[in-house]
C-alpha cells in the first residue's frame, strides 16, 4: 500500500509497522550520468557520446520509531538487523502512491538510530537509512515473459498429387451428431510458427532480459527486430537442454557451467541483450540447414524499468 517500503524479507517501514518514515530522497530523482560527450576540437559544442547512470543511492530521513518502552529495544535491534546486507543486494521496494510498487537491487550502505530522551520511553526521532542500488533502474515486480518456437512454413494446400496424377483439391464437409452436413472448405494444412516473440516495456528505460534457449535445437539465436542485434550461439542442444543467456549478468550458462565461448562471430555482446521501452519484436531462429524441430523453443524474461 502507499506509503510502505520494504527491503529484503525482514524490513517493512510505513503505516502499521513500528517505523514510520517522513523523508524519502534519491527514490523519484534521475540517476547521474557518466557522458561520454566530447568537446569539438575546432568548432563549438562538442560531439554528443553514449550516456550511463551511475549508481542510485536513495535515503530515508526522519524515521520515527514506537514501540512500548519494555520492548524498544527488541524492536530496535529488529531495525538494525533487517538493515544488515553488506554482502549481497536484496530487493528494495517502494511505494509512494497509487502507482504501485517498483523495486531495486540494492544494500544498506548505512544506518542510524540516535539515542536521545526519548528512547526510555519507547519513541526514537531521526533514525535513518542509506541504500545504494547499482543498478539504477526501478522495476515492476511482476516478470513479463514471451515464449516462440522455431519458425516453421505453413503445410499449404494438398493437391493430392498420386505419382504424376493430380488428383486435386478436396471441399471438406462435416456432420456434426445430430445436425446437417456443413461445408468446411478447403483445408490450408497445419497451420505454421514466425518465431515471433513480442515484448513490450511499459517504463523509459530499457530493460536487461535473460533468453532461454530450449532444445532440441543447432545454432539457437534471437535478434531484435528494433536495433537489429543479434545474439547467436555455435552449439547443438538436446531434448529438454536449456541454453540461459542473462543479459544483466552478461553470462551464458548450460547446466550452470558457462558456455561463454559457443558466441558465434558477429554476435552483439550479452550486456546488450534488453527489451527497449515500448513495444519489440524479436525473432527466435535455428541453423538454416537443420529441420526445425516442434519442441525447441526460445522463452524471454525480462520486467517493466523506469528511471
Amino acid at each position: 500500500m502507499p506509503g510502505h517500503i520494504q527491503f529484503g524479507e525482514q524490513l517493512l517501514l510505513g503505516p502499521g509497522t513500528p517505523y514510520r518514515w517522513r523523508t524519502l530522497s534519491g527514490w523519484s530523482d534521475s540517476p547521474a550520468w557518466d557522458s561520454g560527450t566530447t568537446p569539438r576540437p575546432a568548432g563549438h559544442g562538442a560531439y554528443p557520446g553514449e550516456l550511463w547512470a551511475q549508481p542510485r543511492t536513495i535515503t530515508v530521513d526522519d524515521i520515527v520509531i514506537r514501540a512500548p518502552a519494555a520492548r524498544i529495544g527488541a524492536v530496535v535491534e529488529a531495525f538494525e538487523a533487517g538493515a544488515v546486507s553488506l554482502d549481497d543486494e536484496l530487493p528494495l521496494v517502494v511505494q509512494v502512491d497509487e502507482r504501485g510498487p517498483l523495486m531495486v537491487w540494492a544494500r544498506c550502505l548505512r544506518w542510524s538510530v540516535p539515542t536521545r530522551r526519548g528512547y526510555r520511553v519507547g519513541t526514537i526521532t531521526g533514525a535513518a537509512l542509506m541504500f545504494e542500488a547499482t543498478d539504477p533502474r526501478r522495476y515492476s515486480l511482476a516478470e513479463q515473459q514471451a515464449v516462440a518456437g522455431l519458425p516453421v512454413d505453413e503445410s499449404g494446400l494438398d493437391w493430392q498429387l498420386a505419382g504424376q496424377v493430380e488428383r486435386g483439391l478436396d471441399w471438406h464437409l462435416t456432420t456434426p451428431p445430430g445436425g446437417p452436413v456443413v461445408e468446411g472448405g478447403l483445408a490450408f494444412g497445419a497451420g505454421g510458427s514466425t518465431g515471433i516473440l513480442t515484448a513490450a516495456n511499459n517504463g523509459k528505460a530499457p530493460a536487461p532480459a535473460v533468453v532461454t534457449f530450449v532444445g532440441p535445437v543447432t545454432q539457437p539465436s534471437l535478434r531484435c527486430g528494433r536495433t537489429g542485434r543479434r545474439w547467436a550461439y555455435d552449439i547443438t542442444l538436446g531434448p529438454g537442454e536449456q541454453l540461459v543467456v542473462d543479459g544483466a549478468a552478461g553470462t551464458v550458462t548450460l547446466g550452470g557451467a558457462s558456455r561463454l565461448y559457443t558466441v558465434a562471430a558477429l554476435s552483439s555482446p550479452e550486456q546488450l541483450l534488453v527489451v527497449p521501452p515500448g513495444v519489440t519484436d524479436f525473432r527466435f531462429a535455428g541453423a538454416a540447414d537443420v529441420p526445425p524441430h516442434p519442441d525447441a523453443r526460445a522463452l524471454l524474461r525480462w520486467r517493466h524499468a523506469y528511471w
